[in-house]
């Protein structure tokens, strides 16, 4: 009798508990994810603006079909331009694939050596970052270093760094978060230090290997390396939730591109007809095939779906780090795939 008592207490204890954490969700969430599928994709954007998203921009290449564009919302809030599903967009941490990339390929041509560490890279950084002598160039791209997150650095988001070395030296001297290879710790530190070390070695910007090696190969000319090289009425403007003014003018050092490019690079990516022989071997065991990205106003996802052999990629011009857009942003894509499993 005491064991059915105790069961039932805990059944009991555990609906309780799953009642009171719903009453912390927001209903919004629940709405979006709950609501019978649309017919098509398009319906689903533009139920999405409804829930408070400015603009939604989609993407979609699937076999055996020519690829679809969607869009819904603004473009440009103040001057009432609606969103253009061929805008260029601030794609934020989805160019970590690219760098990713450009490391297997540099590696596969013996430029660099995924075993040396930054200590051998650079020198100059022993003391001044931990564990430097057993930080290894794998580590970094893999988020096994332990060196702290720059975004998370004092007032980033709010004072952002103007380059590269001041980025850097926001986390000298600032402790380990673990040590080297012992836990995964996502830092944009990683990959500042990436871009850096491609561009020691080769003599040109890391965006400019890309360039070269990458989007030159694919065709793509809708791939830019920063805000500064692209026509600003082209990039869709940047909303901060609880902020009027559009925020895209802010450089957060994002690289900047269209729906359409993301998706034939991440399609060549899945593919391997981007790689040589031998560089998808050390891109696959060095990092993923998918990947999100978010800075304020802006967040994104990326993902080759296999079951249906298509790329799917949602970008969002409403963003925030404390509210619910990142999880309502989610359920959208999640809908919008179930949508094209069902076609």
């Amino acid at each position: 009798m005491k064991v059915k008592q105790t069961k039932r207490i805990l059944r009991i204890v555990f609906i309780i508990a799953s009642i009171s954490s719903l009453l912390f969700v927001p209903w919004i969430l629940v709405k979006a994810w709950i609501l019978p599928l649309p017919a098509t994709v398009q319906e689903q954007v533009d139920e999405a603006i409804g829930y408070g998203f400015d603009g939604m921009i989609v993407y979609v290449d699937q076999a055996g079909k020519p690829p679809e564009f969607y869009a819904a919302g603004w473009h440009d809030r103040k001057n009432k331009i609606a969103a253009a599903p061929k805008a260029l967009f601030k794609i934020a941490s989805i160019g970590k694939l690219y760098d990713a990339v450009a490391i297997a390929k540099l590696v596969n041509d013996k430029h660099l050596s995924l075993d040396k560490t930054l200590a051998d890279y650079f020198p100059e950084l022993v003391g001044r970052i931990e564990n430097a002598e057993k930080i290894t160039l794998r580590m970094l791209v893999e988020h096994r270093s332990g060196i702290p997150n720059l975004a998370d650095t004092p007032n980033f988001w709010t004072d952002p760094p103007t380059g590269s070395q001041e980025a850097l030296e926001r986390v000298l001297g600032l402790p380990a978060t673990f040590a080297p290879d012992e836990d995964y710790g996502y830092s944009n530190t990683n990959y500042l230090l990436i871009s850096l070390l491609i561009e020691n070695v080769m003599g040109v910007s890391s965006f400019q290997y890309i360039k070269e090696e990458v989007l030159d190969r694919l065709g793509l000319k809708n791939t830019f390396g920063s805000i500064y090289d692209v026509n600003m009425d082209d990039l869709m403007s940047g909303y901060y939730v609880g902020v009027e003014e559009d925020i895209k003018t802010t450089d957060y050092g994002s690289m900047i591109a269209t729906a359409e490019d993301v998706g034939i690079f991440l399609r060549a990516l899945n593919d391997g007809s981007l790689f040589d022989e031998g560089e998808q071997e050390i891109y696959s065991s060095i990092y993923v095939y998918k990947h999100t990205g978010l800075v304020p106003g802006y967040q994104s996802i990326a993902k080759y779906h296999k079951d249906i052999d298509a790329v799917v990629i949602q970008f969002v011009n409403t963003a925030d780090f404390e509210g619910y857009t990142w999880s309502l942003s989610e359920i959208v894509y999640k809908r919008i795939v179930k949508i094209l499993r069902r076609e």
